[in-house]
């Protein structure tokens, strides 16, 4: 064993989490679960998600059978969504393929939708023990930082130099204990802007830590321009209720129910008449609202607007009541904006 998977062995047991909910576990369907909703979101933030999702669907017999609306329910203001459609489909290929057993083979792992290596190699340590490098954002501010790898970890050659690094640190045994060491030490000591070197086992043998470049490692990636787009969301009211569309299966927010959208330059009396038969009767401009994507910024423009009862619906839309709508499958800018009403 490398000095290195023994330090951080050695400290996991001491210090490691190790009462997780998904923890103490061997079942490869929760371990899954957790660690999709892992993926770019954090231990704090996924816990309450995790112990609901498995309340409404404890196996994947449940989650394959449950219709899409129910499992973007339930992952309502997670983020990232294609994470919940890949998560059913997933388990729909699961039942149908594996004959609903999740497989157990690494490469049968990573062929199903969403999982990538990192994440096939971390099911599989944890649910049966196989031996595999996990990579995930954590793991390569660890690997640069200890090892003094320079470079944007997202750029090819350096993410194949940190893949053939950490495959060459994996243990012959204790490859649970291990992996879960690893994430726990970028998730909790050597994190991104406040790293607590003065408790980490690799302060000796750690590059940054000695070059003192532990805030310059990882390299960052080159800041380009955020593009920003615009869109006006209308709030549609009468009675007490809202209007709320489905928005494509693909796309931002695939499959949420949202505000309908115009452009801002759209006319509001022309999109009114001919999108929703419908009149205003008053008008109101509310704050605008900005919302960040990985890739870009939305503003969002509300308009709250009272129509003329009675308003009929078409396929794809629905008036709720507010507390309705804040328990349908919305995004974060439409919850927020619910609450502002």
């Amino acid at each position: 064993m490398s000095d290195f998977a023994h330090r951080l062995i050695a400290w996991h047991k001491l210090h490691g989490r190790h009462d997780l909910p998904w923890q103490n576990t061997r079942d490869p369907y929760r371990i899954w679960v957790s660690e999709i909703m892992l993926q770019q979101t954090q231990v704090s933030a996924v816990i309450p998600y995790f112990q609901r999702f498995m309340t409404r669907f404890p196996d994947v017999a449940s989650l394959a059978a449950a219709p899409i609306d129910s499992v973007l329910e339930h992952w309502s203001g997670l983020g990232y969504y294609a994470r919940a459609r890949n998560l059913h489909t997933a388990a729909q290929h699961i039942r149908t393929q594996h004959a609903g057993k999740f497989p157990q083979v690494v490469l049968d792992i990573v062929a199903l939708p969403g999982i990538g290596r990192s994440t096939a190699a971390a099911i599989g340590a944890f649910a049966f023990g196989t031996r595999g490098a996990i990579l995930d954002g954590n793991v390569k501010r660890v690997l640069a930082r200890c090892f003094g790898i320079v470079g944007y970890p997202g750029a090819a050659a350096v993410q194949d130099r940190l893949w053939h690094l950490a495959d060459s640190l994996l243990p012959v045994t204790d490859i649970e204990i291990y992996t879960q060491a690893l994430m726990d030490l970028g998730a909790t000591l050597c994190t991104r802007s406040k790293p607590r070197c003065v408790a980490c086992p690799m302060q000796l043998q750690c590059n940054a830590h000695q070059t003192q470049r532990t805030l310059e490692l990882p390299t960052t990636k080159p800041k380009a321009a955020v593009p920003q787009r615009e869109t006006v969301m209308l709030i549609l009211q009468q009675g007490g209720e809202v209007l709320l569309e489905k928005r494509p299966s693909v796309g931002i927010w695939g499959g949420l129910w949202s505000f309908p959208e115009v452009e801002r330059a759209a006319i509001l009396d022309t999109q009114l008449s001919t999108r929703f038969s419908a009149q205003a009767q008053r008008v109101q401009a509310l704050a605008p609202l900005a919302h960040s994507f990985t890739h870009y910024r939305l503003d969002i423009y509300p308009l709250r607007v009272e129509v003329a009862p009675p308003l009929q619906t078409k396929p794809g839309q629905i008036w709720l009541s507010l507390e309705d709508a804040r328990g349908a499958a919305i995004p974060t800018p439409v919850r927020k904006l619910l609450d502002r009403l």
